[in-house]
């Protein structure tokens, strides 16, 4: 198995003409090192590396997309396809707290839409995007299984349903200030 390189390519004039410069921590390379070592051998073993290299980092540096390329013998752009097609793959850290908000059809059906302008609104960033303090990232989803409560959010990890705008107020406000 090649060893894993993470580079980005500058084409500036400071980087001499295109030569790789690292632009990846340690713990970042490690990561992706760890993971395709260990299910690189696996058959179609792309969507479980980039699981891994999640699961570690919390999201997927794009330096590191030319190294899972190689480790895994695919082009960057397989690689950047299955991050950019898949909503879980994020490709910057997300905030402290993640707020998901489900837009599924369901939720849409008892009142996600006054929700999600709301939540929106209250925590003055869009949609895949975090809070200038880095405190929480505000997601997008589409369908959290929760269909008969909606509209429902998941905050890091804990399901809620028949969130009205009054409750997503409390429920943010509640944020532990680790």
């Amino acid at each position: 198995m090649p060893a894993v390189r993470l580079v980005q390519v500058c084409c500036s004039a400071r980087c001499q003409g295109g030569v790789p410069v690292s632009s990846v921590e340690a713990r970042e390379r490690a990561a992706v090192e760890s993971a395709i070592q260990r299910f690189g051998r696996e058959p179609g073993p792309l969507l479980v590396v980039l699981h891994a290299v999640q699961d570690a980092l919390g999201y997927i540096p794009p330096a590191a997309i030319p190294a899972i390329a190689t480790g895994l013998n695919l082009s960057r752009a397989e690689v950047h396809g299955v991050v950019t097609f898949y909503h879980y793959f994020r490709t910057s850290p997300h905030g402290r707290h993640v707020v998901q908000v489900c837009r599924a059809e369901a939720c849409q059906a008892r009142g996600a839409a006054a929700l999600e302008a709301h939540a929106q609104k209250q925590l003055g960033v869009g949609f895949d995007e975090t809070t200038p303090d880095g405190e929480v990232t505000l997601e997008a989803v589409y369908c959290l299984g929760n269909c008969a409560t909606g509209p429902s959010v998941r905050i890091d990890g804990r399901m809620h349903g028949n969130v009205t705008p009054e409750r997503f107020d409390s429920l943010t406000s509640r944020r532990s200030p680790q």
